[in-house]
């Protein structure tokens, strides 16, 4: 309980909650000063006063309309319960519909492939500046050391580094906020930049201006996460801290154009961040950014391990085994992401070797998430009955702003954004396989009344020539209504081979909006023979219904509602308690019916999907010594006219 009252507390307004935000949420937008302005002097195709002028305004507007305004101000007020993202925001939704499904789908996928680059561009662009010391440093080895060690820990929590992260970053935003200030007041004119006919003259006079929207972007990328990582800080401490670190990251940016202004186009290979540190102070720059860019990755890693949960929680992504590793609530650790992202992450430095190769990957998957944010912002906005019109104008200004982004995005596909549009497809697939062919298996789903089935149990239950499967025999189970379940319960206890037990037990476990959410409501449909448990658990909850279990018959045997004991006579004189076995039945697709071709496309996904999944027993973190796993078949009524004839 101590981890989690300190987690509650930083949620609040405080000097404490400030300095925490700064360590978990900023890191990705806080780093990006490292590449933005030298992937927008690499890509601009003339060297000349309305480049920097216009890229600064265009960073500028950027990080004020898209960060401030958009996420800041706009989506930190969109939370549930607490939690941000645009997982959560899926949450919101009264109608689930399947285009909501979809972009949810398109957001969470392409967030995931961000996460690979994001560390990999980051913790390389940081280790180049070694470089300006000794230009033979080998510096892709180096990166897949820091990797290394960065995913290995994860196994044991981050709670123990990251209680630095704070102190850290504000360092680090420090740093930045010095070292742009220290060249800006030599050239103060500079600051012309904020108005935003630069931005218009850099789109429409400068040759190929638009393209450069590419590279602008890159300023911008960490605001998703930051909306993501608002059930951790709260948004007060986001919006507060957010005031410094725009104010410093705009005085970086600014000291590095007055750089590029007096000192005019820099050489092949030089970086106008690491350019505008003193020569005295290069090193411990390095070392500062190096420690803000494994920050980032640290963010960006615990990030991706809670957006598996939750897609897993919301029945989008495939069950995985996912950990806590320290007693933080909040705070996992997924092994399957983890030791994919180190694979990853590492193939990308091997294969693009250079953090200038690795831009034209970055950005362009992490558009499409901001997109689809923006449309499932909007429909959320419009459901809760805000005005339409400042809707509308709402979502027309971003998507004007996003869709530019886009398209300047989709000039770097040939060199480099093909991989993480690969990555995300990759990881839509895998949602869309297990969303949408859980739902197809769902659709035939049959529920029979429990009424009819009242007497048969009861005379089951005391029938001494079926052999006994269980003294307590418990079934998971999908009916919403406590006077139904599934047929293939029935199937199971009545006709697969006839199931005795003195006490049958529905567990219904039910993943709630709310994302913490905690409780069990109980219901006697026999008294003794038949009863139902319904868990109410938000999608941030562990599913450890075997634990969860055990403590509903504690809190029942003390309430004097059930008894226990043995059913046996030799072990019930002994006080033994009363045995139990769980029965997981799986439905099966049987060969016999035909499908369309995209429900057979939808299945094979689910099948691959499938691959990636655990089994329900781990899931649940059920008994397996006391779990039996059964499959039944699929029953799919044939129209009449298929249905064959009998003739004389």
């Amino acid at each position: 309980m101590e981890g989690t009252e300190k987690h509650l507390d930083i949620r609040k307004l405080s000097f404490a909650g400030v300095l925490v935000t700064l360590g978990i949420v900023f890191g990705d937008l806080g780093t990006s000063p490292l590449y933005v302005m030298k992937a927008i002097v690499n890509r601009g195709s003339v060297f000349n006063d309305l480049l920097i002028y216009g890229s600064l305004s265009c960073i500028f507007w950027t990080l004020t309309l898209q960060t401030t305004t958009k996420y800041i101000i706009i989506a930190l007020r969109v939370d549930n319960k607490g939690e941000g993202g645009i997982l959560s925001l899926f949450a919101l939704m009264r109608r689930k519909t399947s285009w909501a499904a979809l972009l949810t789908m398109l957001g969470g996928a392409a967030l995931l492939a961000d996460g690979v680059i994001t560390p990999a561009i980051t913790v390389t662009s940081s280790m180049e500046g070694l470089k300006l010391l000794n230009p033979d440093i080998p510096i892709v080895p180096i990166v897949l050391f820091v990797f290394g060690i960065l995913f290995f820990i994860q196994q044991f929590g981050s709670l123990k580094i990251g209680s630095s992260f704070g102190p850290m970053m504000v360092i680090w935003f420090s740093f930045l906020a010095i070292i742009g200030f220290s060249h800006l007041i030599y050239q103060p004119e500079i600051l012309k930049a904020v108005n935003p006919v630069y931005a218009a003259r850099l789109l429409g006079e400068y040759p190929g201006g638009f393209v450069l929207l590419g590279a602008v972007f890159l300023c911008t990328t960490g605001a998703e996460a930051l909306y993501a990582d608002l059930g951790h800080c709260g948004r007060s401490n986001i919006q507060v801290a957010w005031l410094f670190v725009k104010v410093a990251l705009l005085l970086n940016y600014f000291g590095q154009g007055a750089w590029l202004l007096a000192n005019g186009a820099p050489e092949p290979g030089v970086n106008p961040f690491f350019a505008i540190i003193p020569g005295w102070f290069l090193i411990p720059g390095i070392i500062i950014a190096t420690s803000a860019a494994i920050i980032a990755s640290q963010a960006i890693i615990s990030g991706s391990f809670t957006i598996v949960k939750e897609a897993v929680s919301l029945n989008l992504w495939p069950k995985v085994r996912v950990l806590n590793p320290t007693q933080v609530r909040g705070q996992v650790y997924v092994p399957f992401v983890n030791w994919y992202l180190w694979a990853a992450c590492s193939l990308v430095v091997i294969f693009f070797r250079a953090s200038s190769n690795m831009e034209a990957a970055y950005g362009l998957a992490i558009t499409i998430t901001e997109m689809m944010t923006t449309f499932l912002l909007t429909y959320y906005l419009y459901q809760k009955g805000v005005n339409h019109r400042l809707v509308l104008m709402i979502f027309m200004l971003f998507l004007t702003i996003e869709s530019s982004f886009l398209i300047a995005n989709l000039h770097k596909f040939n060199d480099g954004g093909w991989f993480t549009l690969l990555l995300a497809s990759l990881f839509f697939a895998i949602m869309y396989g297990w969303y949408f062919g859980r739902k197809l298996k769902n659709r035939y789903v049959t529920f029979t009344s429990l009424d009819k089935y009242i007497e048969p149990l009861k005379d089951l239950s005391k029938d001494t020539s079926v052999p006994r499967t269980s003294t307590n025999l418990v079934y998971i189970i999908k009916a919403n209504r406590t006077d139904q379940v599934e047929s293939k319960v029935i199937y199971s206890i009545f006709h697969k081979q006839p199931k005795r037990a003195d006490t049958y037990w529905f567990l219904h476990v039910n993943i709630v909006d709310d994302p913490n959410r905690f409780e069990y409501q109980v219901t006697q449909i026999i008294p003794g023979i038949l009863i139902r448990i319904d868990f109410n658990i938000g999608f941030k909850v562990e599913p450890k219904i075997n634990l969860y279990f055990r403590e509903v018959l504690d809190d029942l045997v003390n309430s004097g509602e059930i008894k226990l004991n043995s059913s046996y006579d030799s072990l019930r004189k002994h006080e033994l308690p009363a045995d139990f076995k769980f029965v997981l039945i799986d439905r099966v697709m049987p060969r016999d019916y035909t499908l369309s071709n995209s429900e057979n496309l939808t299945l094979t996904l689910h099948s691959i999907s499938r691959l990636f999944c655990i089994s329900d027993i781990k899931a649940l973190h059920l008994d397996s010594c006391n779990t039996i796993e059964e499959q039944v078949p699929i029953t799919i009524n044939q129209p009449i006219s298929q249905r064959i004839r009998r003739v004389k």
